[in-house]
């Protein structure tokens, strides 16, 4: 294992386009929420801050697709997000996306590898 990774999930804890895992990553003076999903095959994690408004995207524990399963939604305010890259794609965001964080799958895990400002 890289120095100072952290598992967040087993890999078949992600379905594609299903609930997500929910964790923390140091940020500033406390732990920020984040949260990874997997798409199209692809696992992805983000801090789960709205771009409009800093607010928790979920709608309910864990849930961040949107009915069709193909674009993160924030409950609050309902824009849209790429599962892919994190990109606004329409509503408030204003072409604000949302912070990807470093993730790794290997080995039927999931990491989180924090940046170097976070080490």
């Amino acid at each position: 294992m890289v120095a100072n990774q952290r598992l967040i999930c087993l890999s078949a804890d992600l379905i594609d386009g299903g609930v997500g895992v929910r964790f923390t990553v140091p940020g500033g003076e406390s732990e920020e929420p984040a949260f990874a999903v997997r798409f199209r095959g692809r696992v992805a994690a983000y801090l789960n801050r709205c771009g409009h408004v800093p607010v928790e995207l979920d709608w309910q524990p864990n849930e961040f697709f949107d009915d069709s399963k193909l674009y993160l939604i924030c409950a609050t305010h309902g824009a849209l997000y790429s599962p892919q890259d994190g990109r606004c794609l329409g509503g408030r965001c204003n072409g604000r996306g949302l912070t990807p964080l470093a993730i790794e799958e290997r080995d039927g895990a999931i990491y989180y590898t924090p940046s170097e400002q976070e080490a």
